[in-house]
């Protein structure tokens, strides 16, 4: 029997295969956007899920206190997602100007368009 006890991680599995499979079987450009951003958002959330510690305080130095939370993941993680976000603008900016450049952002049109010339 397959333990459920970590289901962060189940998570952070199904949600990087999600993202993976719709990378690879979509040909539309927007739709890989949307599964690049699904992936990305599974490692924020396997990142994230390591960097808990059970029964772990802040780090400020306080009577009593033995285990710390490293606050270093959750810092990464918020630059990440700042990174990621600016990634997705810039791509949904390319995906506008291949619009108007060949009038589809369909994978398998652009290929034929590209190998027509």
């Amino acid at each position: 029997m397959i333990s459920l006890g970590l289901y962060n991680y189940w998570i952070v599995i199904a949600l990087m295969m999600v993202g993976l499979y719709i990378m690879i079987s979509r040909g539309n450009l927007i739709k890989k956007i949307v599964g690049l951003n699904i992936f990305q958002s599974a490692v924020f959330i396997m990142y994230i899920s390591m960097g808990m510690v059970d029964g772990g305080a802040v780090p400020i130095l306080t009577e009593g206190v033995t285990s710390y939370s490293n606050p270093l993941p959750h810092v990464l993680i918020l630059t990440a997602i700042v990174v990621g976000v600016a990634t997705t603008a810039l791509g949904l900016a390319l995906v506008v100007r291949i619009k108007e450049a060949y009038g589809s952002i369909d994978e398998d049109e652009l290929h034929r368009m590209d190998n027509d010339f």
